[in-house]
C-alpha cells in the first residue's frame, strides 16, 4: 500500500559539501554531500516539498551540487556571501576503512549572515557544521529562534570534531538547539564526543527533558533508541552488506522527518500531538528510517532511497 502523501513545505538550513570519497584501493570519486544537503535530498526523494537554504560557490563543485539537488527536485536558496566575491564550495575527503566506515578531513567555511527568515514553512531542519561553526552558526540559531513559533524544528548535531575549535562551545551550541527543537537525532559518536563515557540512553532522556518530543540516538550496527514521553523504544538494526557509511545518518534523519510528516505530527500547531506521540507510531517511523539508512549504506556515497524503493523494502520486510 503506498505511503500517505505528505503535506506542507519543509526548509533545511545548512551547508553543502563536495564529498571526495577515497577508498582503500582505486581512484577517489566526488559526490554531492553535506549533512543538511543530504537530508534535503532524502526528503525530496521521498516526495516532500523541500527548500535548502545554503551557501554555495561559483565553481565546479558548486555546479555539480546545484545540478544534483535541482535534478532531485530540491529548491536551492542561496544566502548572500559576506563581502565581495564568493567563497569556494566546501569540500571533505572521506577516507574509507576496510569496513566502509568513513573518516573525514575538511576544507569548510560557514559564514551565513544574519538575515530575515524566509516564508514560514511547516517544518525546519538544521544541523552539523551549519549549527556549530561560527559565524554562520549564530545566524542559524537566530533563524531557528525566530521561526520556532510558526514551525516545528528538527536538529541533528552530526558533529565533525576536527571542525569544533572549542569543546565547551560545541556542547553549549548543541544544547541550545536541542532546547529549541521538537525532534533531535544524534549518533552514539556525537554523544561520545559531547559527553565522554556517558550512556547514550541517559543523554537521550536528559535531552528529552530540555524540550524535544522525540530524541533518537543511532547506534551504528546496534540499531537505535528513541526516547519520548511514552518511554524508550529500541529499534533493531537492518542488516545489509555495507558499501560505505556516507550519508546513512542523514537518510535516517530525512526519513524520520518524512515519517512524522506523514503521521501529521509536524508544524507548530501539532506540537502537543507530537509531544504525546505513542509507542506504535514511534516504532513504525523509526523502523522505516532504519530501512532507509540500510539502503543508503548498501551503495556508494550519500544516495538516500526514493519513495518507491523504501516502500518496496518495507513491503519485503513484513
Amino acid at each position: 500500500m503506498p505511503s500517505p502523501i505528505p503535506t506542507g513545505e519543509l526548509l533545511v538550513i545548512g551547508e553543502v559539501v563536495a564529498d571526495i570519497v577515497q577508498p582503500l584501493a582505486g581512484p577517489p570519486a566526488t559526490h554531492p554531500g553535506g549533512s543538511p544537503a543530504n537530508v534535503a535530498l532524502g526528503l525530496a526523494r521521498l516526495g516532500d516539498d523541500v527548500t535548502l537554504l545554503t551557501q554555495i560557490g561559483d565553481d565546479a563543485h558548486g555546479d555539480l551540487i546545484r545540478a544534483h539537488l535541482r535534478g532531485n527536485a530540491v529548491q536551492v536558496l542561496t544566502a548572500p556571501a559576506p563581502g565581495p566575491g564568493r567563497a569556494a564550495t566546501p569540500s571533505a575527503i572521506a577516507h574509507l576503512d576496510h569496513t566502509g566506515a568513513a573518516t573525514y578531513t575538511f576544507d569548510i567555511t560557514w559564514t551565513l549572515p544574519v538575515m530575515a527568515p524566509p516564508r514560514a514553512p511547516l517544518h525546519v531542519h538544521t544541523g552539523s557544521v551549519a549549527a556549530l561553526m561560527a559565524p554562520g552558526a549564530d545566524a542559524v540559531r537566530s533563524l531557528v529562534e525566530q521561526m520556532r513559533g510558526r514551525c516545528s524544528i528538527s536538529f541533528d548535531p552530526n558533529i565533525r570534531p576536527a571542525l569544533v575549535r572549542d569543546h565547551g562551545d560545541g556542547v553549549a551550541r548543541v544544547e541550545q538547539l536541542v532546547g529549541l527543537s521538537d525532534v533531535v537525532k544524534a549518533s552514539d559518536e556525537d554523544i561520545a564526543y559531547l559527553y565522554p563515557g556517558t550512556d547514550p540512553v541517559r543523554i537521550a532522556q536528559d535531552w528529552l527533558h530540555r524540550g524535544p518530543a522525540v530524541v533518537v540516538v543511532t547506534l551504528g550496527g546496534e540499531g537505535s533508541v528513541v526516547a519520548t514521553r511514552a518511554g524508550v523504544v529500541r529499534i533493531e538494526p537492518t542488516v545489509v552488506t555495507v558499501a560505505d557509511t556516507v550519508g546513512a545518518g542523514d537518510a535516517f534523519m530525512s526519513t524520520l522527518v518524512d515519517g512524522l510528516g506523514r503521521s501529521r505530527l509536524l508544524g507548530a500547531r501539532q506540537r502537543a500531538e507530537l509531544s504525546g506521540i505513542g509507542t506504535e507510531v514511534v516504532q513504525r517511523v523509526a523502523r522505516r528510517a532504519s530501512h532507509a539508512a540500510a539502503i543508503t549504506v548498501a551503495r556508494p556515497g550519500a544516495a538516500p532511497p526514493f519513495l518507491h524503493e523504501l516502500d518496496e523494502t518495507e513491503a519485503h520486510a513484513r
